[in-house]
């Protein structure tokens, strides 16, 4: 989603964000391989013989921990929030005396271990929520809190490092290099947090395996299905073990069918104990959430629990043994 913000307020910078008016804050860094809230076992080992989109997703054994964070710990306890925000403004000036508030006065708390959808039409300012939350723009005003640490006036460095090690990102467009393979687009950003060669490539087969794509280590982009594309994306997401993960319009691009399958990854992880927050327009994949919260005008207007939250594990499995059963009905000619 593209940032329609020809000229942001003078005190803020822009990161090169995307959506409706959006951008985000800063975040302080939390313990990147013992998070209570790290996916340790999501996506079940696929068939290396069988193609990655047709397998079914759910839970497997939990993979080895990556090691241990020396610095910038969030801690995500079951009693305090991953992320705070109080009275959240955000105002884009666009001209001479003409500006846009984005955001006015949002309040909202995401404890972890939850994965929650956040909804609302263009310009609700639900993407300038998810820039300031991912910590891609400052607010105007307002705190944000994440892991228990004011992170809303930290300075780009900060940011930074916050961005790279604490939070992973999943956007509509994958956004992969086109001439690296999965492996090398996953590990890098295990090349800008400083990390040897040898590790990166350990952790970034373990996360790609995670996801089920350990047969597809050396394919390109173009070598690979959208919804193969988005689980390199996923994984990369979590390669340094992030306490979050913000999800922008991940089925955006994707077939409907292509949507569960993502989905399911996302719920697997969450049931891990990973922190989702999902931004969406589509109420379909919001169901999936298991809290939905509604943008309009800048403003909170919705935050409900899901009762029955949709199980894209097994929607994929029916889809997948229904695929198998059609594949193997022959039809034959009765004997005249």
């Amino acid at each position: 989603m593209a940032n329609n913000n020809p000229e942001q307020p003078e005190e803020n910078q822009s990161f090169g964000v995307s959506g409706e008016e959006r951008q985000v804050p800063g975040a302080e860094p939390p313990v990147l391989y013992d998070q209570p809230t790290m996916p340790e076992a999501a996506v079940v080992k696929v068939d290396q013989s069988a193609e990655v989109h047709d397998q079914p997703t759910q839970p497997q054994a939990p993979l080895a921990g990556l090691g241990a964070q020396d610095e910038g710990t969030i801690n995500a306890t079951a009693g305090r929030p991953v992320i705070a925000v109080r009275d959240l403004t955000k105002t884009y000036r666009l001209g001479r005396g003409t500006y846009v508030r984005a955001l006015r006065g949002v309040s909202l708390e995401v404890y972890p271990g939850e994965f929650v959808a956040v909804m609302g039409p263009s310009g609700s300012g639900k993407s300038t929520f998810m820039n300031l939350i991912g910590c891609l723009d400052r607010p105007t005003s307002g705190e944000y809190w994440l892991g228990g640490r004011l992170v809303s006036k930290l300075s780009n460095d900060e940011l930074a490092s916050i961005r790279n090690r604490m939070i992973g990102f999943v956007f509509q467009g994958f956004n992969l290099l086109g001439r690296a393979d999965a492996l090398h687009n996953v590990a890098l950003p295990m090349v800008y947090a400083g990390l040897p060669r040898r590790e990166r490539e350990i952790r970034a087969r373990k996360m790609l395996q995670l996801v089920g794509l350990g047969s597809r280590l050396h394919h390109k982009p173009s070598e690979l299905s959208g919804g193969q594309q988005q689980r390199v994306a996923i994984a990369r997401a979590l390669v340094n073990g992030p306490s979050l993960l913000l999800a922008d319009e991940p089925t955006g691009n994707l077939d409907s069918r292509t949507s569960v399958e993502i989905m399911a990854v996302l719920q697997a992880l969450n049931d891990q104990g990973l922190t989702i927050v999902l931004v969406t327009h589509e109420p379909d994949i919001a169901a999936y959430a298991r809290r939905q919260v509604g943008f309009r005008d800048g403003r909170l207007v919705r935050d409900e629990p899901v009762a029955e939250p949709r199980s894209a594990q097994e929607e994929w499995k029916a889809l997948v043994n229904a695929r198998a059963t059609e594949s193997g009905v022959q039809i034959k000619e009765e004997p005249e």
